[in-house]
């Protein structure tokens, strides 16, 4: 019992100090809970309790739970670039900042219908200009300040463009259109556009730019929540070990209906093999991020495969403006380049039967698909006699190592690929791969031709995946690729009400694209996670998410 009273000496001894002891209990969190100590050592456990019982932990009892109940693991590739949800643009902040923060409206559980959150209800002028917002009394932050009007044109005002700081590249599509935000009453808010916008209302639901954090955070931590998350979500954030994990507990003040489980704990995993073996034994208990190899292996001990059409789209693109004359610039260097590569043989061999091939960034169930869009054929011998011409005999990839929603086997096994159908057209591609964040670093900073990357739609609006395109911002449009009649077309569409004209549009800005080779679609990725047969009411939204508030760990 030595351990035990030393626990609580130390617990005793910062009593007086509310950070000191909140710092040290984040240290017991990294230190046992997230080491799976907490139901696995009796010594250990012991001298929780006697911690527990000297009445000092108060502030974080429920990150500390010892039933394995109270706990859902999650493993995933790759660590989140931040937890402030104007400042991040993956999926892998994404997952964790849906379950931290809301928005005034939300999407419906099974699709992108949208419906109120913490705005109670809306209205829409008759000329489409202004919509007001009803919101939702008694809410607060997780660091107890109220949310009202002013927290909604705070968090609206900070994305406006006299206002943007670097890496708020979802603000655009988000607020792009909007003029003015207006507080009518403690609890009324209204939101005035420059012009009509049939995605907005979509756009207000969606997990990036669009939630709300709390205006006394912003100001405390200069305006940058990245590592100090305070939403008003069913959970809120304890603490971040960098490439290890991510916890958050159970708000406990929350204004709906309470989380079924305490803790979640989103765990750090890249090699996909290491998750599945962390699954089947027990060590966590959902994970994503697989491949079709891996399947069998997880079903064959006896644990859940969940699996879903995904709105998202992986492809490849073209260094065409970020640093100067690169060979890709050349549209016909590009469509060559496009055309020696097999999208259907490749997609085939690389996910076997769990993505199927991209004709368009469009998903066929989005609205403005159209099968009827022209990608480059796959032609070697034209390509080789192109590039020869050219004298285009190397060229440089650029790409990510993890594995993505998106591109499951991971950006360097797609590289690769890539690269053997570069080889048979008397082209040699040097392959660069990095970590996630030094990838998107690289491809701003770096020399380069090709890079690779993708989309989860986050509205099921086709506006949300062809407006990157549109963009200056190489966030965005990262190889900032340039077309007029593009743009014009993207504007229109926005104004258009839903319907044949707005697909039409939608199918002429494609056809655009591919006849730019702007980029090569490669495939839309079905969405796999697996997960222990104890976890019940689990699922990824189709804007690839899990909101965790109603999972249940039996």
């Amino acid at each position: 019992m030595f351990l035990a009273h030393k626990f609580a000496f130390v617990c005793l001894f910062f009593s007086k100090t509310y950070e000191k002891i909140l710092k040290f209990l984040r240290f017991l969190q990294q230190e046992l809970l997230f080491m799976n100590i907490l139901t696995k050592n009796r010594m250990i456990a012991a001298a929780l309790a006697v911690v527990f019982t000297a009445g000092c932990i108060s502030s974080a009892e429920a990150a500390l739970s010892r039933k394995p109940q109270d706990n859902i693991f999650y493993a995933t590739s790759t660590d989140p670039l931040g937890l402030d949800p104007a400042l991040v643009d993956d999926n892998d902040s994404g997952k964790i900042i849906g379950n931290i923060y809301e928005s005034l409206l939300r999407f419906k559980n099974s699709n992108t219908e949208v419906e109120p959150q913490l705005a109670e209800s809306y209205e829409i002028s008759p000329d489409g200009l202004s919509y007001t917002f009803k919101l939702r009394q008694g809410v607060k932050f997780h660091d107890g300040t109220p949310f009202n009007a002013e927290a909604v044109k705070f968090n609206i005002d900070r994305q406006m463009p006299e206002n943007l700081v670097p890496k708020m590249s979802y603000a655009g599509l988000v607020y792009g259109d909007v003029k003015s935000t207006e507080v009518i009453d403690e609890y009324t808010v209204r939101i005035n556009l420059k012009k009509p916008s049939t995605p907005f209302l979509h756009n207000m639901a969606m997990l990036y730019s669009a939630p709300m954090a709390s205006p006394t955070a912003l100001k405390k931590y200069n305006n940058n929540l990245m590592q100090n998350p305070c939403g008003t979500g069913p959970y809120k954030f304890v603490a971040w070990d960098r490439g290890q994990q991510v916890i958050v507990t159970r708000n406990e003040d929350y204004w709906g209906e309470k989380a079924a489980v305490q803790n979640i704990i989103f765990r750090t995993m890249p090699e996909t093999s290491a998750r599945v073996v962390a699954l089947n034994n027990g060590e966590v208990d959902i994970i994503s991020g697989l491949d079709a190899n891996v399947i069998k292996q997880i079903e064959d001990s006896g644990n859940m495969i969940f699996k879903t059409d995904g709105m998202n789209v992986n492809f490849m693109f073209y260094n065409i403006n970020v640093t100067k004359n690169p060979i890709t610039k050349d549209k016909d260097v590009r469509r060559a380049l496009s055309m020696a590569i097999n999208v259907p043989e490749m997609v085939a061999t690389l996910y076997k039967g769990y993505a199927t091939p991209a004709n368009t960034l469009l998903p066929p169930f989005v609205p403005g698909y159209s099968p009827d869009v022209k990608q480059v054929q796959y032609n070697p011998q034209e390509a080789a006699k192109i590039l020869k011409e050219k004298g285009v005999s190397t060229i440089k990839i650029l790409t990510y190592t993890g594995a993505r929603f998106y591109n499951p086997v991971g950006g360097q096994v797609l590289a690769e690929a890539v690269q053997s159908y570069f080889d048979k057209v008397g082209v040699k591609a040097e392959v660069l791969a990095y970590d996630w964040a030094t990838y998107k670093n690289k491809l701003a900073t770096a020399e380069w031709d090709i890079g690779f990357m993708g989309w989860t739609g986050d509205n099921g609006d086709p506006d949300n995946f062809l407006n990157l395109f549109a963009s200056d911002d190489p966030i965005n449009n990262n190889g900032l690729w340039y077309n007029d009649e593009y743009r014009a077309l993207i504007a229109k569409g926005v104004e258009l009400k839903d319907g044949p004209e707005r697909n039409e549009l939608y199918h002429k800005a494609e056809q655009i694209m591919a006849d730019e080779a702007a980029l090569l679609p490669i495939s839309h990725a079905q969405v796999i996670a697996a997960y222990r047969p104890n976890i019940k009411n689990f699922s990824v939204h189709q804007v690839g998410m899990t909101f965790f508030k109603d999972v249940v760990k039996e």
